[in-house]
């Protein structure tokens, strides 16, 4: 790590202020605080086309937390990368679980996050939800083409060009049966 031990002191505190926003965004999301999950995000944040603001992010997740009752957000992993001093890039590993009906929606997720320092206070500037597979509790992921959850949309995980390059070079056949498209 060079630098000055300013400039070490100030990444480690970036980083652990950085390392509150996934868990200070599944305990609002669990916990239906609309208030408190859109004060994670900067001021001017992009909701869709054309749409900017807490304002609006509100009204969005609002609409879609009606899909779903009871939630679980359980943070396993995250990977930090400042690139400067107001700005880093992250990647968060989530299972999570959702009451739907009579259904229990379990989901594997990886959070693609950017950051952004304002005013001295680390916000996620964008978060880009991938997921592996959702599907019931009693269900096999690949009971249900890995997409048990409409809402979830398809799938989007594993694609990256490592991935695709592995099992390029080998037959897949004899430890999945429902090995992913390669793009």
């Amino acid at each position: 790590m060079p630098g000055s031990i300013e400039d070490r002191l100030r990444r480690i505190e970036d980083t652990l202020a950085i390392q509150q926003l996934p868990i200070r965004y599944a305990m609002a999301v669990d916990e239906r605080d609309l208030d408190a999950w859109v004060d994670l995000f900067i001021p001017d944040v992009q909701v869709g086309r054309g749409l900017t603001g807490r304002a609006a992010l509100r009204e969005a997740i609002a609409s879609m937390t009606r899909q779903f009752y009871r939630s679980i957000h359980q943070i396993v992993g995250h990977r930090i990368d400042l690139v400067d001093a107001e700005n880093a890039t992250g990647s968060v590993y989530c299972r999570t679980e959702h009451e739907v009906g009579d259904e229990w929606i379990v989901m594997a997720i990886r959070y693609d996050d950017t950051y952004r320092k304002v005013d001295g206070q680390w916000y996620f500037t964008r978060r880009k939800e991938r997921h592996w597979y959702a599907a019931d509790v009693t269900q096999r992921p690949q009971a249900v083409d890995f997409e048990g959850w409409a809402v979830a949309g398809r799938p989007n995980l594993p694609k990256s060009q490592a991935w695709n390059d592995f099992w390029a070079s080998g037959d897949a056949t004899s430890v999945t049966s429902s090995p992913v498209d390669r793009e």
